[in-house]
């Protein structure tokens, strides 16, 4: 079956990354997604701007595990913004590697389909003056690596660890497209690994979504980096800054700099067959209670269908 004659919504669900704080992942994450119409999910397991490890509600994991497979709802989680493999500080490096782990194992937990993380930076210089960047790489090696051979202990229900390259701010080790293939060279092109496109990064870092033929040619980039079946997720946010500023600054749909239309060329892209999409577009303005998540889901819908009846 071509991608074009998959129902809509089997082809690319789109929902939101939910808040789960009050009552938890089931009771305000879930009651939050079908409050804005979201038919897939990511949620943070731990405070993102903190190191500490929670332990979680197994009633919480349990009830939310089973909602979403009842309402075949595929969710995702976060990890930790501190997160940085990269970093020239060993209790950093040390940090890290206890929260995603902590986030694989917590992602299991609750049946997530995958864990986001943030591709790091080579913070700090060499000893030479020069460019941490190949000390960095192996330090991704050195650190993660394990994690993948503990990730394959878990079983086949095990979350996939999905790398997001950043906006390209400071020495970021993979913010372009084909930043993806050192990365995933230097964890042996494991099979659990996935990449987790962010729209705002890649603009940010300089892929023209905004452009014609723009969103085709990322996407193309994508693949020849990272190899086919390897993009999972993608984080629909559009831009407040220019193509190339290196901000990370996400507008609503159709806000932004890069505009509606290239997102509704993201659901005809073969790449993108059978790839949710989250938002994580500003709600604080329109009071956060999920109006503007709502309307950012109900938006991509609408582009989804009009993809869908192009074909």
């Amino acid at each position: 079956m071509n991608a074009a004659a998959l129902p809509p919504a089997a082809r690319n669900p789109v929902g939101a990354h939910v808040p789960v704080a009050a009552k938890g992942l089931a009771g305000t994450g879930l009651a939050y997604a079908r409050r804005v119409g979201a038919e897939t999910v990511q949620v943070f397991v731990a405070n993102p701007r903190g190191w500490a490890t929670p332990p979680g509600d197994p009633a919480q994991d349990e009830a939310f595990r089973t909602a979403c497979a009842e309402e075949d709802i595929a969710a995702y989680v976060h990890a930790p913004y501190l997160i940085n493999f990269g970093s020239d500080t060993a209790a950093t490096r040390e940090h890290s590697v206890r929260s995603l782990r902590h986030s694989l194992l917590r992602g299991r937990a609750i049946g997530a389909r995958g864990v986001v993380v943030h591709t790091g930076s080579a913070v700090g210089a060499a000893a030479d003056g020069g460019s941490r960047r190949a000390e960095a790489m192996a330090q991704v090696r050195a650190d993660v690596r394990p994690l993948l051979d503990e990730l394959g202990t878990l079983g086949e229900d095990a979350p996939w660890l999905l790398l997001e390259p950043t906006a390209g701010q400071g020495r970021s080790l993979c913010s372009r497209m084909e930043d993806l293939a050192e990365y995933l060279d230097a964890l042996d092109g494991h099979p659990r690994v996935g990449v987790c496109l962010d729209t705002c990064h890649a603009f940010a870092a300089g892929h023209d979504l905004a452009a014609a033929g723009g969103v085709g040619a990322t996407l193309d980039a994508l693949v020849a980096a990272a190899g086919p079946g390897r993009l999972r997720l993608i984080h629909a946010n559009d831009s407040e800054d220019a193509v190339g500023a290196r901000k990370d600054r996400h507008a609503n749909i159709g806000a932004g700099q890069i505009g509606a239309a290239p997102f509704q060329e993201l659901f005809a892209h073969p790449a993108t067959r059978g790839v949710p999409l989250v938002v994580e577009t500003p709600d604080r303005k329109h009071g956060g209670d999920g109006t503007g998540h709502a309307a950012d889901i109900a938006r991509l819908k609408d582009l989804r269908a009009k993809a869908a009846a192009e074909g």
